[in-house]
């Protein structure tokens, strides 16, 4: 935000005040806030000082202070803040606003500022030589479906072209700026589409029966009666979409307090009656209201197929633990297994040869037959055979005995 300052002691005046017709209006828009609270009317002064000199002075702003017994410095704090208020002299005649945010700068507000710097005066906040105009550009004024547009004190002129600034310009340094038509400076009716409405119109030939804009009570000046029983029997019946629902439980005059009915009442005895317990068989499965089946949260038909259920489940669970690789029967497979591999690969009371641990087992035959791929650990295998000799038998022996068979 940029530095607002007060004009120079030049311009200064020496004295400010109210006129006749100000001053009544101060007093009374200072009464209309309660006791000691007087001070909030400091914005709706500084409004109407600057209404009366064309700006904020010095002197005006001491004489609120004055009039409201408010520090000089809490009244200088406001006219310096907002930027509504002009706090150097402006055009007598016409102080021109020109709007330069983005919807009146896409349509066209940077041609409307080169009119008024070659019009008035090429810096804002300048003079022109006569002294009666002055502009400045400013945020957004409210009419962007209207850009681009300009305000001159109160009144905004919208739908501008450069050309027209210029026509409106010269009728205020005329004196004429009241002739001046506000608003759409086009043929536009306010912020309607340009060019006209181009919705719910009707041909000439049955604008009658379609109830065209040119016929019909509402083109008479007389109010709209609709249509149907309403217009044959008189003025329709205000709407009731606006008032409570008395019927509801929240607005029944009834109940003096939510949760607390009178005696008697129908409303809330019905729905007690029925009322159905929610946290009821709300695991069962259903098509009632809360999850159960139409009889009720929890049949006696559901309440069966859940025992059976159960009871299915249960039985399974211990099958598992007896029948399953962890339970009983399983480890007694498993010693099964253990005792038969150390049945096969025991040694040979007898004297025989040993099987290779990695060939297969021996026959009575004494030859060696193919076996499955067993794995048998050291601590099951015994020690080594001895020949009649008394030297451990080797691969050689081994060897030669199955040459033998």
């Amino acid at each position: 935000m940029s530095v607002r300052r007060l004009a120079e002691d030049s311009v200064q005046p020496a004295n400010f005040a109210f006129n006749g017709e100000n001053s009544a209006w101060a007093e009374w828009a200072i009464g209309r806030y309660p006791e000691g609270r007087q001070q909030s009317a400091v914005i709706p002064l500084l409004m109407r000082a600057q209404e009366q000199e064309g700006w904020v002075s010095k002197a005006a702003i001491e004489y609120v202070a004055d009039r409201l017994a408010m520090p000089l410095i809490r009244v200088l704090e406001v006219a310096t803040f907002y930027t509504q208020f002009q706090l150097k002299p402006v055009g007598t005649r016409a102080h021109v606003q020109v709007c330069g945010t983005t919807p009146c700068m896409l349509r066209g507000s940077d041609e409307l500022k080169e009119v008024c710097r070659k019009r008035i005066h090429h810096d804002q906040f300048h003079l022109n030589e006569s002294g009666t105009l002055s502009w400045e550009e400013v945020e957004c004024l409210g009419s962007c479906v209207n850009a681009p547009m300009v305000m001159i004190f109160k009144d905004t002129y919208e739908d501008l072209t450069p050309q027209r600034l210029e026509e409106i310009i010269d009728a205020f340094e005329r004196g004429e700026g009241a002739s001046v038509p506000t608003g759409p400076q086009i043929d536009r009716q306010l912020s309607a589409p340009i060019g006209g409405p181009t919705t719910l119109l009707s041909d000439d030939a049955d604008e009658g029966a379609r109830g065209g804009a040119g016929s019909g009570p509402a083109a008479q000046g007389a109010p709209d009666q609709g249509t149907g029983a309403g217009a044959a029997s008189g003025p329709v019946p205000p709407t009731q979409a606006g008032r409570p629902d008395t019927h509801a439980a929240e607005t029944d005059p009834s109940i003096s307090a939510p949760g607390k009915a009178q005696n008697g009442n129908a409303n809330q005895a019905a729905e007690a009656a029925n009322k159905v317990d929610v946290a009821e068989g709300a695991d069962q499965p259903g098509a009632g209201r809360t999850g159960g089946t139409q009889q009720g949260p929890t049949g006696a038909a559901e309440k069966d197929a859940d025992a059976t259920e159960r009871g299915s489940v249960a039985k399974d669970h211990d099958s598992a633990r007896t029948d399953g690789p962890l339970g009983r029967k399983g480890a007694e497979d498993e010693s099964a297994v253990v005792q038969e591999h150390k049945r096969v690969d025991a040694p040979d009371n007898s004297g025989a040869d040993r099987a290779p641990a990695s060939g297969g087992q021996r026959t009575d035959a004494g030859a060696s037959a193919p076996v499955e791929n067993k794995r048998v650990t050291d601590d099951v295998l015994p020690g080594p055979a001895s020949s009649d000799d008394g030297k451990p038998k080797g691969n050689g022996d081994v060897k030669g005995a199955r040459d033998d068979a």
